[in-house]
């Protein structure tokens, strides 16, 4: 039987691995912390998964076979994870990301409902009007519960003979598929995956360049009582500023309301401090002052700091590294919701040399899928 090491036990580690292993590969993750990984980028009470993507329509096309991989993974699986809240998006000025996915979505025959300021206010009343130039209303799209998801997977994972090894590797060499530990031993395979998130840039020469590692603030609130069963119907909010604006996830599945920044912060090292600060929290709190009504109402239950790997532009990176190794990276905050399709790629990729070429393209989002790339979720369908 042929063997796959995977460095990285976040989300892309994760669905590589159950993909891998549902071809037939015998298959070791090692991950220098617990799964779920409180470090990673990928333990968090959601992410979310939509079809509004600016002018981006690669990633665009690419969520409706993401939701088919989701299917297959939820049906192995026997859970579902996955709560549909459909999407608001304002923006504070004309044209931008808002108007771009609007066109897109138009152009692949997807209606997104246009409201104004007054139609956002009366359906959502915990909103404020003020500034709203341009609105819709997007009935696909919903919540991925990623730290359920990733404790899911562990555990298919561990049913399938997954090894789940903690340890830290300090060496990769993709030409032998071997990494070093940090006890001076190797563990090796027929192929290697690297997906370590943010620490990729440490293990390939040049990847440091390409990508970069942020750290993100994110702070939840509980609602007032009164607005509590509102905001448990709501729809996930994107609110778009020139200086790009927050989004706010809906307290779903008994998680709480969470808001965070739209900008990348500046480069950071995964290794540096987890706690944020209150005037880190504030700045956050700050960002949606002007949208939801009466925040000063809303009780603060804590404030978390996540970590990310960050092409420029927002790019993945899924590639061949040396003659035995893919690499995995580049996810920013939003490839948690394509792992799963990703990782079948991966391994329909690694089995057939006549794919890896154009894998690197499709997920990039500039390519459609090549023929046999996205089988698995076919095949399931059928």
């Amino acid at each position: 039987m042929e063997t796959a090491v995977v460095l990285g036990g976040g989300i892309m580690g994760l669905s590589a691995a159950w993909a891998l292993s549902r071809a037939g590969l015998a298959v070791r993750i090692v991950e220098q912390d617990e799964v779920p990984n409180p470090r990673g980028a990928s333990v968090d009470d959601h992410r979310l998964i939509r079809h509004a993507y600016g002018a981006q329509a690669g990633y665009m096309r690419m969520v409706d076979p993401a939701y088919a991989a989701w299917d297959l993974l939820f049906a192995e699986a026997g859970e579902r994870p996955y709560v549909q809240t459909g999407v608001l998006a304002l923006s504070q000025h004309a044209g931008g990301w808002l108007a771009e996915s609007r066109d897109a979505l138009a152009a692949d025959g997807r209606a997104a409902e246009p409201l104004d300021a007054a139609s956002v206010t009366a359906a959502y009343p915990f909103l404020r009007p003020d500034g709203i130039a341009e609105a819709f209303r997007l009935q696909p799209g919903g919540v991925l519960l990623a730290r359920r998801i990733v404790a899911m997977l562990a555990r298919l994972l561990a049913a399938r003979g997954v090894v789940i090894e903690r340890a830290r590797a300090t060496g990769f060499d993709p030409d032998r598929a071997t990494l070093t530990l940090a006890d001076g031993s190797t563990r090796a395979g027929d192929l290697l995956v690297l997906a370590a998130g943010p620490w990729n840039p440490r293990f390939i020469p040049g990847l440091a360049a390409r990508v970069r590692p942020t750290r993100q603030v994110l702070v939840r609130l509980a609602p007032p009582p009164d607005l509590a069963e509102a905001w448990a119907r709501a729809p996930m909010l994107l609110d778009l500023a020139v200086d790009g604006g927050f989004y706010a996830v809906p307290p779903v599945a008994g998680t709480p309301l969470k808001i965070g920044d739209h900008r990348f912060a500046p480069t950071t090292d995964p290794d540096g401090p987890r706690e944020v600060t209150e005037a880190e929290a504030e700045e956050i709190l700050g960002l949606a002052r002007h949208r939801i009504r009466d925040l000063e109402r809303y009780r603060v239950l804590g404030a978390a700091a996540c970590w990310y790997d960050v092409e420029p532009n927002e790019r993945f990176i899924l590639e061949r590294a040396g003659s035995r190794a893919f690499v995995m990276s580049g996810f920013s905050g939003h490839g948690f919701k394509f792992g799963p399709v990703l990782g079948l790629a991966l391994a329909r990729a690694a089995r057939d040399p006549a794919l890896a070429g154009a894998l690197a393209a499709w997920a990039a989002g500039e390519a459609p899928p090549a023929e046999g790339l996205l089988d698995d979720i076919r095949e399931h369908a059928a």
